[in-house]
């Protein structure tokens, strides 16, 4: 999974980003909640000072698991544990959630309203990281969203020293990513975010370690890197670290905030 030591490495920026893993209520029609969130939830999160990026990732409907299968690790998503979307919350600066806390309470207080069950990941500051991997003018034109969980017996620093200098290397190494973002989540405590009444159930053996956001040309060069050679080889190096991939087919990702500023309508 090694780059060549000629292959230029792209440029990378470091953030404070969270994840809120959410799951729409089941007593109305899916697409329902979805549109809440994308309307008026988005617009009480959007208000929250001290975001430098308001990102929601909307997820399909039918998401089996696009991981190919891996002898010895979970590549098909449970159908009771399918998420729907994520907000993905990048801060300013590591005081910044502490002048949002008005805010999340109106948050907080609206979750009912759409969502059965949310669970958030943080990770500490810098932990979060955005390569520069599309060239001028490229655009994403189909993301697949990638939870790893971590095999017990592998150490946290080694799994993220992993992530970090193999992984991503093997990632860019590539050349068909349009997008790459990783996160790397603190063990999940739900204090962080226990709001009422919406679950928070989250069984240990259930807990994610680190998220990838592949972002490529179109959903043809999609298919062709999930069924290529490359893929086998990421997973035949992932499979001693981690007991699942849950590989999620992307149908938006629609940014609310970007800069620290407020946008007019969302992009895409």
């Amino acid at each position: 999974m090694s780059t060549p030591s000629t292959a230029a490495q792209p440029d990378v920026t470091k953030h404070f980003t969270s994840s809120i893993l959410l799951w729409v209520r089941t007593d109305q029609p899916r697409q329902t909640g979805m549109d809440y969130w994308k309307g008026p939830h988005s617009g009480i999160i959007s208000a929250t000072p001290g975001l430098e990026e308001y990102r929601q990732i909307h997820l399909a409907e039918h998401n089996p698991g696009r991981w190919p299968a891996t002898g010895g690790v979970e590549t098909s998503i449970p159908i009771d544990r399918k998420i729907d979307g994520v907000a993905e919350v990048t801060f300013q600066s590591a005081l910044a959630p502490a002048q949002g806390r008005k805010q999340t309470k109106l948050a907080y207080q609206d979750e009912i309203n759409v969502f059965r069950r949310t669970l958030l990941y943080a990770g500490p500051p810098n932990s979060s990281r955005w390569y520069d991997v599309a060239g001028p003018g490229e655009k994403v034109g189909a993301r697949v969203l990638v939870y790893l969980r971590r095999r017990d017996g592998a150490g946290a620093g080694e799994f993220r020293k992993f992530v970090k200098k193999q992984l991503v290397p093997a990632l860019t190494g590539t050349g068909v990513l349009k997008e790459l973002r990783t996160q790397t989540f603190l063990p999940w405590i739900e204090k962080l975010w226990d709001t009422p009444n919406v679950a928070h159930d989250n069984p240990h053996d259930q807990h994610f370690h680190a998220s990838l956001i592949l972002g490529f040309t179109d959903t043809a060069a999609r298919d062709a890197f999930f069924t290529g050679n490359v893929i086998q080889d990421l997973s035949d190096q992932l499979a001693p670290l981690v007991s699942a991939i849950h590989a999620y087919d992307v149908t938006a990702a629609l940014t609310y905030v970007k800069k620290g500023e407020i946008l007019p309508h969302y992009q895409q």
